[in-house]
């Protein structure tokens, strides 16, 4: 539905059912308003999140180039000319939508250069386990309407995506049981946050308290107990043999159990090893109960941005088009790597969701695509305000389950460009 239909259905912009682009679970009941000074409110089913994206009020800044007002056009030859002189442009942030994403990669092909997301970090941790040996995991939806019992490790999950618990842990409806059996809820880390965990949905919450970089240890010990092997009787992981012998009970008493994560919870070296840990646990004991994981977070478009490059080259990100066609390599073209290293000689930034997802300091020239009021330490080579997807253009996000895409609607009149259209200008310029 456009903008003026919706305005007529529902009043001057009154939104029902609004998807929200500002974390990976892209919830899509959201009711927006206008805030009486000109801009947005999230009148229903807001968080913390939707609130500062949404009611960020609109600035229309005009585009720069060595700090010095320009027009979209002169910004964008100057652009092009940079990139078309450059030998190894580094495309980075990729904090957008499926459009902006698309338009990202066709012209990082054009101009011979390497993509690579901010949160490539943390959602590398992911990668390299489901190259290496797969898993097995579950949707939102699937987790809302069948799972008994929830193992959070090492994440305070409502801190990412604040409605995780509202919205899939807590929520009292099912489709598959008028009356749903009670959850338990297991937290596996150190000082994670209990005060989500709460309602009549809620039974029994339980804290199982240990270092991150220990729930690794954990889990290969009940993948242990499930091949029915010896393990030591002292402390397993930080924690006593009862108590990981009393979880691995838990999870073969379950009629569905989710183990949730967040791979940049997992920040310290060998992460990915906790990640192959959770996900082997969960095949295995697929053998005798049912089991599976969630990944979560997926925050800036990273979903969308790893989606859209596997469609477009085949691979997810950290690929190369110098040589002219597309090179895949998950160390080689670490964006950030490449900037310490010297490797690459043009930096284009973009982040058109918020105004935290900044560049990292570098000497090379930088391009910036991204929101007005980002959080820049210095001022780019040029910088081009664009509109946020979802609020000043229409798009699509990937959710963070990777299961469906959101479409994302205009909100508000603004003046200020998408992304993927100046992406695809600055390409035909070139």
């Amino acid at each position: 539905m456009d903008l003026e239909s919706e305005k007529s259905r529902n009043g001057a912009n009154h939104f029902e059912n609004v998807a929200c682009p500002f974390c990976g679970m892209a919830c899509d009941d959201l009711d927006i308003g206008p805030s009486g000074n000109g801009g947005l409110k999230v009148l229903k089913n807001g968080c913390a999140r939707s609130i500062a994206g949404f009611e960020r009020p609109l600035v229309e800044p005009s585009p720069q180039v060595d700090g010095k007002n320009v027009t979209l056009e002169e910004a964008v030859r100057a652009a092009a000319k940079l990139i078309q002189t450059s030998k190894l442009p580094i495309f980075g942030g990729l904090g957008t939508d499926v459009e902006g994403s698309r338009a990202v990669i066709a012209l990082a092909e054009r101009g011979g250069g390497v993509v690579d997301h901010a949160m490539s970090p943390a959602t590398y941790r992911n990668i390299r386990v489901m190259q290496s040996s797969g898993w097995l995991t579950t949707s939102l939806t699937e987790a809302r309407n069948r799972a008994d019992l929830f193992i959070f490790a090492g994440c305070d999950t409502h801190k990412n995506n604040p409605r995780f618990f509202e919205r899939v842990v807590c929520t009292e409806a099912s489709m598959f049981s008028d009356n749903p059996a009670k959850r338990t809820v297991i937290f596996l880390g150190e000082g994670l946050d209990q005060s989500a965990a709460k309602g009549n949905r809620i039974g029994e919450v339980l804290t199982l308290p240990c270092k991150s970089d220990r729930i690794g240890e954990i889990l290969d010990a009940m993948r242990a107990l499930q091949k029915s092997l010896a393990l030591p009787s002292g402390d397993i992981g930080g924690l006593p043999r009862a108590a990981v012998d009393d979880l691995y009970a838990r999870c073969k008493a379950s009629t569905y159990g989710v183990i949730v994560w967040d791979p940049a919870s997992f920040n310290f070296p060998g992460g990915d090893l906790t990640v192959n840990a959770i996900c082997e646990f969960v095949k295995e004991i697929n053998a005798t109960s049912r089991f599976a994981g969630l990944s979560l977070g997926g925050n800036e478009g990273v979903p969308s941005a790893s989606s859209v490059c596997a469609w477009q080259s085949g691979y997810p990100l950290r690929v190369s088009f110098a040589n002219g066609k597309p090179e895949y390599d998950a160390e080689r073209y670490d964006a950030t790597r490449m900037l310490a290293a010297k490797e690459g000689d043009l930096l284009v930034w973009l982040a058109s969701f918020g105004d935290n997802l900044v560049p990292p300091e570098t000497d090379v020239p930088t391009i910036v695509l991204g929101t007005p009021g980002l959080k820049l330490s210095r001022k780019p080579k040029i910088f081009i305000p664009v509109g946020t997807p979802g609020v000043d253009h229409s798009g699509r996000v990937i959710r963070v389950d990777n299961v469906v895409s959101l479409p994302l609607r205009k909100l508000r009149q603004s003046k200020l460009p998408s992304a993927a259209d100046v992406l695809a200008s600055i390409e035909a310029a070139l």
